[in-house]
Parts: C-alpha cells; structure tokens; sequence
C-alpha cells in the first residue's frame, strides 16, 4: 500500500518525476550534459536568488557541509547549533582535524545575531556555520538577520545548510550574504535521495585556496574551477538524478516560486494551529519552520501505536529526534504535500488518540 510522507524526509516524489530517472544514459562528457548540468545550475540560481556558482554532489547534504567547513575553515569554525544536524556541522569539523567550538541554543530556542556577534567579536573565527532549518526541532533560524551581523567581519564566510528548507522557503542567498548554502534533493525538492548541491561564492574559494588539506572528491577548489570551465565535473555525476532534477526545476518553476512558499507556509500554519489545539509547539514562537512541525507529546501516547495505526491508513509521520525521540513527534509539509492530505492526516490522528474532532473552515 502506497504511503504518504509527513516525515522530515525522504519526501513523495511525483510518478512523472520518478520515471525521468529512466531516461537513458548518456556520456557523462558529452556535450548533452554539459547542457543538462548547466541548465540546472542556472534555473538554481534563480530559486536560490544569487550569481553565485552552483556546485551539484552525487552526496547527500552531508557531503557537500563536510566539504564546506574543511575547504573553508582557515583559523577557526564558529559552529551554531539549534539541534542535531547543528550538531554535525561540529562533528564534520572534528572528524576532519577542522579547529572549532560549537555554540548551543536551549532547546526549542534558535540562534541570535546577538550570540554570532559575541563569538565574532572575540576575532577567534573566520567562519560561522548555521542550521537555516533544523528538522530534529523545528526551529528556522533567522539566516537575514544573522547575515547582516557577520557581514561586519570582512573576512569571515557564511556557511548555512538549507538541506530541509530550500525550495519550500524563500532564501535569498546573495542578499543574506551566505558564502555556501547548501541543500540535497530529498525533501522540499521532493526528488529521490543521492543529489546536493550548493552555492560558492568567489570569496568562499578565494579562502579555500589558502586551505592545504582540502580533500579530494570533496574539494570545492576542484569542483569549482571544473565547473567554471565547461560545467562539467571532475567525477562520474548521477545523470539519473540530473535528469529528475531538471524536469522538477520546471515543474517547480510552473507552480511559481512565491505559490510554493505560500502553500508549505500555508500547511505549516494549518499544523501549527492543530498543534496548539490538541498539544503544544517545541519551537519557541516565531522561529517555527515553515515545512517540519515539531510537537510536544503532552498526552504522553504510544508513538509506535499510532504511527503504525497510520501506516495501516496509508500515512507515515515521524517520531521526535534523538533524545526528544517520544516526548516529541514530527509533521513535515514539505514537497508535493496538499492541504487535502494534511487535513485527512490530521482527522486520522484525531480519531486514532480519541481527541476533539477539528472543524475545518
């Protein structure tokens, strides 16, 4: 039975989507995909709002976050984290010998301009790492506002993982002053997992130029001066995936860009309130992510119970993340999700647990 993904990730992906992954391959050097690559990274640039290059990753995320911090990181990573994938920025930056100390939000709590400043003001730093939204908390950070305190240290680089958000919510790469924002194809995208990608400012490779141990496969200076060349790259890419992902680019783009905001904000409002109805919110107000809900499991029921209640009705939600595994439990509106499906789910939870039936207006 086909299941419907609330979860923070992987999303649906839409049939005519899935069957672009069967298009036949090609030469990876071939003139058609140097057009193919170069026909995404020019319609990213557009949804990202920035001039900045595209790099594209046969990686998840996480590939592309290890990249940045060990290309980028001269001095020293100031890390912020609002959660668990706030976390792993630290984790990349010791697994690569990468000097740096992580700044920790109470939880629920996102991070401050105020707290970057402090750290900048110390001159200990040359480069802030940021969760734009984190999925294990449902907190969205304030990435604009952040961007301008650092904008005061000329030569500290914007490091921001937009891995949940970006294409459910407007980043403005350039305007916000991110160096390297990053992102993969498994959630707001909604495309199958085994795809990132980012955005490299100049400033970021002129900085990762001074790095000696860059890596490898991973090193942006290689992958940057590659691309600048002919759009290539210097690894076999996922054609399969390039293929998807640029047939979804144009679906995206005949939604609208603005509408696609809208409708994510407009189900994670209509969650929100839910929410508010029947539990409470984990995320302090204002700074609640517009595609991931986190919840308080005030009434203390079975997770397990009820997620395999759902799963019987064809929906799949997700259980609280590490240690809020339980106490907490997670709705994402992220991709293809419809307000229709939201609210089936909703009603299904309701009579599940025994609660108020909601009157949808």
């Amino acid at each position: 039975m086909y299941k419907q993904l609330f979860i923070p990730g992987p999303t649906d992906v839409a049939p005519e989507v899935l069957e672009k992954m069967a298009t036949p391959m090609i030469g990876h050097r071939t003139a058609e995909a140097t057009e193919l690559q170069k026909g995404i990274s020019e319609k990213l640039q557009k949804l990202m709002y920035t001039e900045n290059t595209i790099l594209l990753s046969t990686s998840s995320g996480t590939g592309l976050m290890e990249a940045a911090i060990r290309c980028c990181t001269r001095k020293r990573a100031a890390v912020f984290s609002v959660g668990a994938f706030g976390d792993r920025w630290y984790q990349l930056a010791e697994n690569n010998n990468v000097p740096a100390d992580v700044f920790k939000s109470e939880p629920g709590q996102p991070t401050t301009p105020e707290m970057v400043d402090d750290a900048l003001k110390t001159g200990k730093y040359d480069v802030v790492t940021v969760t734009h939204n984190e999925t294990s908390t449902g907190v969205m950070n304030d990435c604009a506002a952040i961007g301008d305190v650092i904008r005061k240290y000329d030569d500290v680089l914007f490091l921001v993982d937009t891995v949940s958000s970006l294409a459910g919510s407007k980043i403005e790469v350039d305007l916000w002053g991110i160096d390297v924002c990053i992102a993969s194809t498994q959630k707001c995208f909604a495309l199958p997992p085994g795809l990132s990608l980012c955005s490299v400012s100049e400033r970021a490779i002129e900085a990762a130029k001074q790095v000696k141990h860059r890596g490898y496969y991973l090193d942006l200076v290689r992958l940057y001066n590659r691309v600048k060349k002919d759009f290539q790259y210097p690894s076999t890419p996922s054609l399969s995936h390039m293929y998807a992902f640029d047939f979804q680019l144009d679906r995206i783009f005949e939604e609208g860009l603005d509408n696609r905001f809208e409708r994510h904000h407009r189900l994670a409002e209509i969650t929100r309130e839910w929410a508010g109805r029947h539990f409470s919110l984990f995320a302090a107000e204002g700074f609640r992510s517009d595609t991931v809900t986190c919840i308080n499991n005030t009434l203390d029921f079975d997770f397990k119970m009820l997620n395999k209640e759902l799963l019987d009705r064809g929906f799949r939600i997700g259980n609280g993340y590490g240690p809020f595994k339980d106490k907490t439990f997670r709705i994402a509106t992220m991709g293809e999700r419809k307000e229709a499906s939201l609210v089936e789910l909703l009603g299904h939870i309701e009579e599940i647990l025994g609660l108020e039936a909601t009157k949808w207006h």
